[in-house]
């Protein structure tokens, strides 16, 4: 079966997001964040199904409209069935099993880590496998190797905490808004990287993984010594030298596992891709290796639809259809496997 146009739908977390691709072309992209979570300091799981039952209808629609096309015009679906939060997980899958059933059209379901994988696609022409990508998010941090299409093997990941996390509590910590990420990257401009000693967990291993609680605590015990007028005094500072402690090691560690497995190329997703630091010390040190870096678009970092669409244009592709026993699994790895 030719696969032209494909319509993802991504509700894995706190966005409802619908995309339309043609031939790996993004026709359209619509985005709705759950805002409703700012003032929980973190997104509450049954407010996130919710928002996503009363949304999920309308972001289609959207979508179709800014791509110009109907249902009909569509050759398949796919959805991300895990890892993420399970009841909203549920909403896109059920929500695609019956357009599906409904429309007599092919579905796939693709793992969540995976779409972010293939949002290097959506605008790097270049890229092809084998190559490692290495996944920075709020729930993962992880460096795979892709060795060919829906082909992967997990490298090294965090042993406790993500990343991404790590920047959400930290930002938390100094009283900063979720998700704090972009505020510290932003404050961190201002501040100096080697002011704080924070640690670099893992360093001296000759490992892959990561572990981010260490640093944590490290920060909030810096602060817990600090008054409150040092503390906006020292806020740059803490920023710069917590993601300078963060961001090393993951360039590192990826820079290391490309040179071990004779990788040439090195690709960065998920929403922590769209840290300033990250992108700048990547590209810089990758260089001095003759290693190419590349990363998606701003707009693709964080979770949508179009890299889902784009992963779901693989599978199609391949064959490999999905049934209506598909159900959503929260914990879902990249290997299929439950964890």
């Amino acid at each position: 079966m030719k696969v032209r146009r494909i319509l993802g739908v991504e509700t894995s977390c706190d966005e409802t997001s619908a995309a339309v691709l043609e031939e790996g072309r993004v026709l359209s992209s619509v985005i709705s964040s759950q805002w409703v979570h700012q003032q929980f300091g973190g997104v509450v799981p049954e407010l996130a199904s919710r928002a996503h039952l009363r949304k999920i209808v309308p972001i289609v629609q959207q979508a179709l409209q800014k791509a110009a096309l109907n249902f009909s015009d569509l050759d398949g679906f796919a959805v991300t069935y895990g890892p993420g939060l399970v009841g909203a997980l549920l909403v896109g899958v059920n929500y695609v099993k019956g357009l599906s059933l409904a429309l007599g059209k092919p579905f796939v379901g693709v793992n969540h880590i995976e779409g972010h994988i293939y949002s290097n696609f959506l605008e790097n022409e270049q890229l092809e496998p084998p190559f490692l990508c290495l996944i920075v998010s709020g729930g993962h941090t992880q460096i795979i190797l892709v060795q060919a299409h829906l082909t992967y093997r997990i490298l090294g990941e965090t042993r406790d905490d993500a990343v991404g996390e790590a920047f959400d509590k930290v930002a938390k910590l100094l009283g900063l808004p979720y998700p704090g990420g972009p505020h510290i990257d932003r404050l961190a401009r201002d501040g100096n990287p080697d002011a704080i000693p924070f640690p670099r967990a893992l360093r001296g291993e000759d490992t892959l993984d990561f572990s981010y609680s260490g640093l944590k605590t490290a920060v909030l015990n810096y602060l817990q010594a600090l008054t409150e007028e040092e503390k906006k005094r020292q806020l740059a500072d803490i920023c710069a030298s917590f993601q300078m402690a963060a961001v090393e090691v993951l360039v590192e560690r990826t820079i290391r596992a490309a040179r071990r497995y004779q990788v040439r190329q090195i690709a960065v997703a998920g929403g922590v891709a769209a840290n300033s630091l990250l992108r700048s010390l990547m590209t810089q040190e990758a260089k001095k290796f003759h290693l190419l870096v590349y990363f998606p678009p701003l707009k693709y970092c964080t979770d949508n639809a179009a890299m889902i669409a784009r992963a779901g244009l693989e599978h199609l592709k391949a064959g490999r259809y999905a049934s209506l026993d598909l159900n959503a699994i929260p914990y879902l790895r990249i290997d299929g496997k439950e964890s």
